[in-house]
């Protein structure tokens, strides 16, 4: 298995090629290579412009989507092939990214649904589903220390939960912070950027985490989501 090192703003991700005849990943081997990483991104087929991953939680469960993660992908893939406009598959899920003149990476991340208000504890928020799930809290990021570990684990969420705590802080600019389904904090999440903007009703923002900017717009029916990702360093 080759692997290498990429971030997309704060969220470190390992790409991991498979050798051949080698093993699937599974969560013991996640557990021996993630290091300090946000998660694997597990390469399953790949063509010129497509790949099928996996992406799997530095706790041995796999996610279902990750924007940052898809994001990497997409960008890997086009460090491969060159193609500028790809596919990259997730599940049952396809998110298709073209790679911009200016290095940043557009993704159609799909139709996202948005639920009612609901409430645990005093803790008011709205779940999102982006192809994973989301509870996004409107008030203070500060609180993501309390809130995020809480609800990631409540009842109500029997499968667990990301969470993000937001606010507007202008007209065009919400400030965020996430906490990611087995992982904890991270510095940005390309998913809970669309979360985020959804939940607080945007029809087109940058959501600015402590990683980086990320900037969602909504058309079309569809979330799309743009931001950059970049080769970090060779992994051991």
């Amino acid at each position: 298995m080759q692997l290498s090192r990429w971030q997309a703003q704060g969220n470190i991700y390992l790409v991991a090629e498979p050798a051949a005849n080698a093993a699937p990943l599974d969560a013991a081997s996640v557990a021996a290579h993630v290091g300090d990483a946000d998660g694997i991104l597990e390469v399953l087929a790949v063509g010129d412009d497509f790949v099928d991953i996996n992406i799997w939680n530095p706790d041995g469960s796999l996610a279902e989507m990750s924007g940052n993660g898809t994001r990497i992908a997409a960008q890997w893939l086009s460090s491969k092939t060159g193609s500028r406009s790809v596919a990259v598959n997730v599940g049952t899920r396809t998110v298709k990214a073209t790679l911009m003149p200016d290095g940043l990476v557009e993704q159609d991340m799909g139709p996202v649904t948005v639920g009612t208000p609901e409430e645990i504890e005093g803790i008011r928020f709205r779940r999102v589903d982006v192809g994973n799930p989301h509870a996004v809290v409107e008030d203070d990021p500060a609180r993501l220390d309390t809130v995020g570990p809480y609800l990631e684990t409540h009842e109500r969420f029997p499968n667990r939960t990301n969470v993000q705590v937001a606010r507007w802080t202008d007209a065009t600019h919400i400030e965020a912070r996430v906490w990611e389904r087995g992982v904890g904090e991270t510095g940005s999440s390309g998913s809970s950027a669309v979360a985020v903007a959804a939940a607080l009703g945007a029809t087109a923002a940058t959501i600015v985490f402590p990683g980086g900017p990320l900037n969602v717009r909504f058309a079309d029916g569809h979330a799309f989501l743009v931001g950059p990702a970049e080769r970090d360093e060779v992994a051991a």
